[in-house]
């Protein structure tokens, strides 16, 4: 009949998810862990739970990369906001000293793009491997109506475990502790709304353009892949008592999480030197500092709670794993806040 209708008519092309889900296979093999159970392509992923410790507590936690993906698809580089959200998950979870078991993936098109969801893939895939956890699944979703094409969504979801007597966290940190500061590879994943609007608006450059005060291009500076953090602290989280990923809502806003109500952090801001991009963020746009250290991480991806002891240890471990670390405060007495110095 002239007038039947199809499911490719209503914006769903069957073929183009056949084709993306065999250009992905085998990025989603290369991850394969001894605890995967099951084939590619199940209803659901299996993982054998671990044994090797004495009490397995699962840690979970979900995340994208915000308007980071708009900075990606105008590059046409999509692999490393996939790298993106494996780090950023594994990050969210080390705070509490678990190492990964799995991951899952969701992407959704307006018009499902199989090259774009293999470079995704790809990334996704390049992250589970850096971090030795299964891609244990995911969802490719075409959705006309929802998402405007070329753009598409991104969500992460990573399950690990630690020893229950293992768990890092506020309850073991105490006056008198130290703060270890980690340097960032760049903006990470957060602020990339005001970042965009900077790059955009004040400094009128496109993703190809030459970035102010280094030698890269705009999209190669702000697309640098989330730093993992774990193979740098899991040889020493033995001595840390508490961490703090530095994402949303900066330094103030996270490292907040990691203290009891008894104490304060105390960060000295001149024990670092503020990178390039967020000096050049900052005057472009006339942004007021608070509201830097609000937005961004400033340089610091994450930050270490240890006693006063064992910081060498962490800063040695860090420098050794090819991330500069250094002393950047301490904890005293107080009421649960953050001082910026």
């Amino acid at each position: 009949m002239s007038d039947s209708l199809s499911y490719r008519a209503s914006g769903v092309d069957i073929d183009a998810a056949d084709d993306a889900k065999e250009r992905i296979k085998a990025h989603v093999l290369s991850t394969l862990t001894a605890g995967t159970r099951g084939e590619f392509g199940g209803f659901g992923g299996m993982f054998r739970v671990p044994t090797d410790v004495p009490k397995p507590v699962l840690v979970a936690s979900a995340d994208g990369v915000g308007t980071k993906l708009k900075v990606a698809i105008e590059a046409g580089k999509h692999d490393t906001v996939g790298h993106d959200l494996v780090n950023h998950c594994v990050n969210d979870i080390l705070v509490q000293g678990a190492s990964p078991l799995f991951f899952l993936d969701y992407v959704a098109f307006g018009t499902l793009d199989p090259a774009a969801v293999e470079g995704v893939v790809a990334g996704v895939a390049a992250g589970c491997r850096e971090n030795g956890c299964a891609l244990l699944g995911g969802e490719t979703a075409e959705m006309p109506g929802v998402y405007t094409p070329p753009d598409y969504d991104l969500a992460g979801f990573i399950v690990g475990y630690v020893d229950e007597d293992a768990i890092l966290g506020a309850q073991r940190v105490r006056a008198g502790d130290v703060l270890v500061g980690l340097e960032s590879s760049g903006l990470h994943t957060n602020g990339f709304s005001l970042a965009r609007r900077i790059v955009s608006d004040r400094m009128k450059l496109g993703v190809h353009d030459a970035f102010p005060g280094g030698d890269t291009t705009v999209g190669d500076a702000l697309l640098a892949v989330h730093r993992s953090y774990l193979r740098t602290l899991k040889p020493v989280l033995s001595k840390v008592h508490a961490m703090a990923h530095i994402t949303g809502g900066g330094i103030p806003g996270n490292l907040n999480r990691a203290l009891p109500t008894d104490v304060d952090a105390v960060v000295d801001t001149a024990s670092w030197k503020i990178p390039n991009l967020f000096q050049q963020l900052e005057r472009a746009g006339s942004v007021d500092r608070r509201e830097m250290f609000r937005t961004f991480n400033m340089g610091v991806g994450m930050i270490v709670i240890a006693a006063a002891s064992d910081a060498t240890n962490v800063i040695e471990a860090a420098g050794g794993a090819g991330v500069r670390a250094w002393p950047l405060g301490d904890v005293r007495p107080g009421t649960g806040q953050v001082i910026l110095n």
